[in-house]
């Protein structure tokens, strides 16, 4: 079906990288930057034309033409939240990528970004809430969702992505032997790698663009249900966590998702990761 349609990743990590492998599976032709030229030989060695791209003030590398021809782009770069002046860096990165992409083949693009756009409401968030982003990695993401929603340039999709967990990525790890962890009682907004995978897949595959799709696991379990479960598989220290806290949390609906795309979730309940 996809026999040598082009596509291109940028940002071959945890997710791309993955992501990327099961492109081919699928019989695109997939082109993946990274930041490391160390990486340079994994990527040739699974089938993914290689290329060394780094973006910032100016967007570095070689053969950039031959790296932007390709009908899809997919940007899977997140902003670095420690970094001074993400908010501004971030955007422009995105920018140089998004210029680049009008001058190759590009015709469409996934953007990844983060329900993290959205603000602890103590309620359900869907794609109808306009977010708040409070955070400047955040704020980062939610400008270039509106200057690609602007752009006449590309047909675009922007996935929100929850929380990211699988794979390497054990969220035991991330709460192991801390005390009087805050917000125990929030619910939690996770999604599986595998999840992430499949839904980028589906809105290729159904050719689905113009749209924002919130992508989170249907269940939501309590914070520190979840975390000590998981350290506990892993064989770690469980946190503990404040008593008696009220918590700051959001729920987000992945009901439009489910709906226009016809999506059951791989992994429902994040407890079962």
């Amino acid at each position: 079906m996809f026999n040598n349609q082009k596509i291109s990743i940028i940002g071959c990590g945890w997710l791309g990288f993955p992501l990327a492998k099961f492109l081919l599976e699928k019989g695109f032709e997939v082109k993946g930057s990274t930041t490391s030229e160390d990486k340079l030989p994994l990527l040739k060695e699974a089938g993914i034309i290689p290329f060394f791209i780094k973006a910032g003030e100016e967007l570095e590398g070689e053969k950039l033409e031959d790296f932007f021809d390709s009908e899809i782009l997919i940007i899977n770069i997140p902003p670095r939240r420690r970094r001074p002046d993400v908010e501004r860096l971030h955007f422009l990165e995105i920018k140089n990528i998004l210029d680049a992409a009008q001058k190759g083949s590009v015709q469409k693009i996934i953007f990844c970004s983060s329900t993290g756009v959205y603000s602890d409401v103590n309620k359900e968030v869907s794609e109808a809430d306009m977010p708040s982003p409070s955070t400047d990695s955040t704020k980062a993401l939610f400008k270039i969702e509106n200057h690609l929603q602007s752009s006449s340039d590309f047909k675009n999709t922007i996935l929100r992505f929850s929380g990211l967990v699988g794979g390497e990525r054990k969220a035991g790890r991330f709460l192991a032997g801390r005390q009087n962890v805050a917000n125990g009682n929030a619910p939690v907004n996770l999604v599986h790698r595998e999840d992430c995978i499949q839904v980028i897949y589906e809105i290729i595959r159904q050719d689905i663009w113009n749209e924002i799709f919130n992508v989170c696991s249907d269940k939501h379990p309590l914070r520190k249900d979840f975390y000590t479960k998981q350290t506990i598989k892993q064989g770690l220290v469980p946190p503990s966590f404040l008593e008696n806290e009220e918590p700051r949390f959001k729920i987000v609906s992945n009901e439009k998702l489910k709906k226009e795309l016809g999506y059951t979730f791989i992994h429902p309940d994040p407890s079962e990761f």
